[in-house]
């Protein structure tokens, strides 16, 4: 008999019994502890040993009438459905996690190539909605409140690790803030000692990361230096590159992609060529007019960009070229839209839709948006652009993961 991931994970959820036996960890993090659990039914699952996983099987036992457990493992035997657009695979050929998730476009690549998901963890609450809603898997939270002993064994560590504090944005925010920025950040920028401190413990045949092009450059090259040397205390080969996705979604997004490997083996990234897809190919033709900005906030963007363009800096607004490319979508378009507007025959010009987003970083038409449309947009623009990580993903793949491992 067929069993679905919600109703499993509802029954879980209500054993206060079995839960009281996890230590170590927030009552608030039980979500993703159980969800976790449902995806591999293993002791080895995060803060899950044998007598929890008793308990999970006997809390099932007792709810459903199953009455079929196997001796001498002591487990249930049942199919499960998890009925989500994105199940993990029948048969995979390699682990990998997903730190900082976001709302899964890691995810969706890596499993696209053969891997399955063994770990997740995002901190923003309206992403992991997102994020279950397609997966069936709720991420853990903080990852600096994960200790690295609990994180699965894996062959790939993938993580998109917050952008803000390297982003030229995002800087120029701080320093008018008087605020620190990079790995002074206390809040974002020391994340990335995160992801260190997990590859020195479970040692990942690879790291594959992504951020802003400007981590290349931050603090005159010294943060991209400290990544660098931090990869070669550890031990691993460091390769990056800096790409943008316009040939392969319409949007010109330029990101800095980073592969650290462990083996003694050369990286090379793939060929990203071809001619820039236009901006009109994702769009749809009718559009609630909820959608179109109002006469105060186009006349806003009309002015301070005349404002702008005389003094040269800040930003200008304009209409979108729908036979190029879009500009580079971000966490605050939702705000005001001025990276990207459509224009409107005899009407002011409309903001993207959150599908439109999704089609720009590349998100297959199955994949869900459970959330309000501020949320979406700001999801889809923290987002990666899934088609880039993909071809970076069979690269790994081909070149790292077929091959021995050679120390």
């Amino acid at each position: 008999m067929n069993y679905t991931y919600n109703h499993l994970k509802t029954i879980l959820l209500r054993d206060s019994e079995s839960l009281q036996r996890i230590e170590s960890i927030d009552s608030s993090e039980y979500e993703a502890v159980v969800s976790h659990w449902l995806h591999n039914q293993s002791p080895k699952s995060p803060f899950v040993n044998s007598q929890i996983q008793n308990s999970f099987y006997k809390a099932l036992d007792k709810e459903l009438n199953i009455n079929n457990i196997q001796e001498p493992n002591n487990q249930l035997s049942f199919d499960l459905d998890f009925d989500v657009p994105f199940p993990p695979p029948i048969k995979s050929t390699f682990k990998f996690i997903d730190l900082f998730a976001g709302i899964g476009g890691f995810r969706i690549a890596m499993q696209s190539v053969g891997g399955e998901c063994v770990f997740s963890s995002e901190w923003d609450e309206r992403a992991k909605e997102t994020y279950e809603a397609n997966f069936a898997e709720v991420p853990f939270g903080d990852i600096k409140l994960i200790p690295e002993s609990e994180v699965p064994d894996h062959d790939i560590l993938c993580a998109g690790f917050p952008c803000q504090p390297f982003s030229s944005a995002g800087v120029s925010a701080r320093n008018a803030l008087n605020t620190s920025h990079g790995f002074n950040d206390e809040i974002q920028g020391t994340l990335f000692f995160d992801i260190a401190r997990i590859v020195d413990k479970k040692r990942p045949r690879v790291v594959f990361l992504e951020n802003v092009k400007n981590i290349v450059r931050h603090d005159k090259g010294r943060t991209f230096k400290l990544i660098r040397k931090t990869f070669k205390e550890l031990g691993y080969k460091f390769h990056y590159d800096l790409i943008n996705a316009s040939s392969l979604v319409p949007q010109r997004r330029v990101r800095c992609y980073m592969v650290a490997v462990k083996e003694n083996i050369e990286f090379k990234f793939p060929k990203f060529e071809g001619e820039d897809i236009p901006l009109k190919k994702i769009l749809d033709e009718n559009v609630d007019e909820s959608f179109t900005i109002s006469d105060k906030l186009w006349a806003g963007h009309k002015r301070r960009t005349k404002r702008n363009l005389a003094r040269g800096v800040g930003f200008t607004a304009h209409t979108a070229d729908l036979e190029r490319p879009s500009n580079t979508i971000v966490a605050r378009y939702g705000k005001d839209g001025k990276e990207c507007l459509i224009p409107q025959k005899n009407n002011n010009p409309r903001m993207l839709t959150p599908r439109e987003c999704a089609r720009l970083q590349g998100f297959p038409k199955e994949f869900l948006i459970p959330v309000a449309k501020t949320n979406a947009y700001k999801q889809f623009g923290n987002s990666v652009a899934i088609p880039v990580v993909k071809k970076i993903s069979e690269s790994i793949y081909n070149q790292l993961l077929q091959k021995p491992v050679i120390e």
